[in-house]
């Protein structure tokens, strides 16, 4: 799907701005904000008018409440007019047993060209934790794009699911068994062995820095 734009006449500066305020808390911080996030951000003296602009925002389309309360932003309104780009979604952290890439474990969808993520393949975006991969270009709070499938070749960098929870680690096969091997300073960090009990989400595509975004 192409991403949806939305015409900025549609909303007032206020409205503009508390996008935006909305927007870079989900993609920097990794949760969305409380009313009282956004009453401080926006320089408001109540929470009510805080949650007014919510509501008017939600009622537009640009953001929904998930399950949990939280905010999802569903819609962008700066469209890069110079790129094609696709809607890929960043995904947040994932409840145990649920799955992954179930759309309620969206935070945002985020325009990314189509030269990186195609339309002949499906993609999501993951907030790296840790410093387990920094050998290999990603560290903390990074973006990694990621082309969803569930098969990989020795040396690439995938997202796998072990118990519910996801890690991003360098894949080898060797005969029967699975190595996820770290690529980090820190030598604390070891490799994990496995044979099947785990299931690939996707490869790495590319690393985006969390404040590039």
């Amino acid at each position: 799907m192409y991403t949806v734009y939305m015409d900025n006449d549609e909303f007032s500066k206020k409205e503009l701005e508390a996008i935006r305020c909305i927007r870079n808390f989900i993609v920097y911080q990794g949760f969305s904000p409380s009313v009282r996030d956004v009453m401080k951000a926006m320089g408001y003296s109540s929470p009510r008018s805080a949650a007014l602009i919510i509501a008017s925002l939600i009622d537009k389309g640009i953001f929904k409440r998930k399950n949990d309360g939280s905010l999802q932003l569903i819609k962008n309104i700066d469209n890069p007019m110079h790129a094609q780009t696709v809607d890929v979604p960043l995904i947040g952290t994932v409840p145990c047993g649920a799955p992954m890439l179930a759309q309620e474990n969206y935070e945002a969808t985020i325009p990314v060209s189509i030269k990186l993520a195609p339309h002949s393949h499906k993609h999501f975006l993951l907030r790296a934790k840790g410093d387990s991969m920094n050998l290999r270009g990603i560290d903390d709070g990074d973006l990694v794009l990621v082309r969803q499938q569930s098969t990989a070749s020795n040396g690439d960098m995938i997202v796998a699911l072990i118990d519910d929870d996801a890690t991003i680690k360098e894949f080898q096969r060797v005969g029967g068994t699975i190595i996820l091997k770290p690529r980090s300073k820190n030598k604390e960090h070891k490799p994990i062995i496995l044979t099947q009990d785990f299931k690939i989400q996707g490869v790495v595509i590319t690393t985006i820095p969390g404040d590039k975004i």
